[in-house]
């Protein structure tokens, strides 16, 4: 790095008063072994071990883009580099930075290079707040190896991040931390010399809840951890109850266990609330999967198969809204992708219900599972390979579009399933269309009724 004056000392303070720094600053790890989580990014030879200069050979390390939720590592992972490369170091904020910034960063690196042979590494932390024209004026130095970028966002690259900047660019995703993570950074935290230093313990209990009040975020649990011990201290204690965690943070501790009955029984309760139209229990049972931590991924994926299962052509714009939800949720993550889950369920709670999707596909597949099956009309059959006309493949098929109704009265399923009606529509919301529209095509295709 390149301090200035106020940034040196302060510095200097920190290292000679560690408890002056916040936990989360003083327990970053020094090396990237000291890292939790994001092992997959970590292997011998991988492009952020080639930035440390672990490695050798003709070709120089990349540029970077580091994307991934709050609290899973993307500042400490440039902290680690700046601390064990021998290249110069500069780091910018893109939320105060802009492009007179960049240039002289780029000018200085262009003249440590040619002057003294030094390498310069720039960490642009959310770069998703840069412009379309102040990412520009990065393209020319990553191109010409100038700099070496390392740029952290929390935001989806691929909409964030200009596609020339991208393809000079090595993409890493980092992935949530895990509640192992997680736990491994607190346990750390309280006996290690930078951290606590076995002043306090933390009760299994306590732990769990801070798990889940950490939601995967780094960051967020080594400050709730600091802010319960120093809590627990001021009253004399030597152990983080429950209750000072809670009294701390201003959280209660929510009764889940998303590894037991009770992840399954809320999830369950949920889909029930959604699929009766009750939307204020629906809102509840979400509010306590997100407030226990659960990985918002997973209530996603349920919202998605509730549209389908409760909901399917009596509002064809549930599977939308949930699928939507879906990827939003895996753009963002917590905090916000509460809003985003909010949002989905009023939609899919509020929406008429049919389950006569999920019924056709049951009553096919009973079907199919009994051997009930028989060969395809042979007018149905492929007849573009040679000697397929031979065969009496696709002879006497009728063309659709060539009828003016665009409906043409043949056979379609095997002759012993010719008379099977596996979708039965409501009359609820949209699907009422869908009712009449497959009672008159019933009709004219010519089937022979059961």
């Amino acid at each position: 790095m390149e301090p200035d004056l106020f940034t040196a000392a302060a510095e200097e303070r920190q290292e000679k008063e560690p408890s002056s720094s916040p936990l989360a600053v003083r327990m970053r790890p020094r090396t990237l072994d000291e890292v939790v989580g994001q092992q997959h990014l970590l292997k011998p030879g991988s492009p952020l071990r080639r930035l440390v200069g672990e490695a050798s050979g003709p070709a120089g390390p990349s540029s970077v883009l580091l994307w991934g939720p709050p609290g899973t590592g993307k500042t400490t992972l440039a902290y680690v580099v700046s601390k064990a490369t021998d290249a110069r170091f500069v780091e910018l904020s893109a939320i105060t930075a802009g492009v007179k910034e960049v240039r002289a960063v780029i000018d200085g690196a262009r003249r440590a290079s040619g002057g003294y042979g030094k390498e310069t590494v720039l960490f642009l932390d959310e770069i998703h707040r840069f412009s379309k024209a102040q990412q520009d004026s990065l393209l020319p130095a990553v191109e010409n190896r100038w700099v070496t970028l390392i740029a952290a966002t929390t935001e989806n690259p691929y909409f964030s991040v200009i596609s020339p900047l991208l393809s000079r660019s090595l993409l890493l995703t980092l992935e949530p931390l895990t509640d192992d993570d997680i736990r491994a950074l607190i346990r750390r935290a309280l006996t290690d010399e930078r951290g606590l230093k076995d002043a306090v313990t933390l009760p299994e209990e306590t732990e769990n809840h801070l798990l889940r009040i950490a939601g995967g975020d780094a960051r967020r649990a080594l400050t709730a951890l600091e802010a319960a011990a120093g809590a627990a201290l001021d009253k004399g204690e030597a152990e983080i109850g429950l209750t000072t965690l809670e009294e701390t943070v201003d959280r209660a501790a929510v009764k889940y266990d998303r590894d037991g009955d009770q992840h399954y029984d809320v999830a369950s309760a949920l889909i029930k609330s959604i699929r009766g139209s009750d939307v204020d229990a629906a809102l509840h049972y979400l509010a306590r999967m997100i407030e226990a931590g659960e990985d918002p991924r997973f209530i996603a994926r349920r919202l998605m198969i509730s549209a389908s299962e409760d909901i399917g052509l009596a509002d064809p714009t549930a599977l939308q809204t949930a699928v939507a939800a879906a990827q939003a949720v895996a753009m963002i993550g917590f905090p916000e992708a509460a809003l985003t889950l909010s949002h989905a369920t009023i939609a899919l709670a509020l929406a008429p219900k049919s389950n006569a999707a999920t019924t056709a596909i049951g009553a096919a597949l009973e079907d199919v599972r009994k051997g009930h099956a028989g060969p395809v009309p042979a007018h149905l059959r492929d007849s573009h390979y040679k000697g397929a006309t031979k065969l009496g493949h696709g002879q006497g098929y009728v063309y659709p579009h060539d009828l003016p109704e665009g409906i043409a009265a043949q056979q379609y399923a095997p002759d012993e399933l010719n008379d099977r009606e596996y979708y039965e529509p409501t009359r609820h919301g949209a699907e009422a269309r869908y009712a009449d529209a497959v009672e008159w095509t019933r009709k004219n295709l010519g089937r022979k009724r059961s």
